[in-house]
């Protein structure tokens, strides 16, 4: 049976929303493994002088929980 965790983090970008959760992405995997899914949970951006400067997403990262090999998965 797999058990996934989530994790939610803010990616930024001055280029895009996709860029930013792409961002987002590649920050977690340096310290996580096993990550199977990304949903952007919402996205907003930074204004300044009537131009958007950065991108901004909230994005929710789910990934495996790994059990360690020397502990039982049954209980009795």
């Amino acid at each position: 049976m797999a058990v996934l965790k989530m994790l939610e983090l803010v990616g930024t970008s001055r280029n895009s929303w996709s860029d930013a959760a792409r961002e987002a992405v590649k920050e977690a995997a340096k310290t996580l493994r096993g990550i199977e899914s990304v949903e952007v949970v919402s996205s907003k951006a930074v204004v300044q002088n009537n131009s958007l400067t950065e991108y901004q997403v909230l994005v929710r990262i789910a990934f495996r929980v790994e059990r360690s090999a020397g502990r039982s998965t049954s209980r009795k």
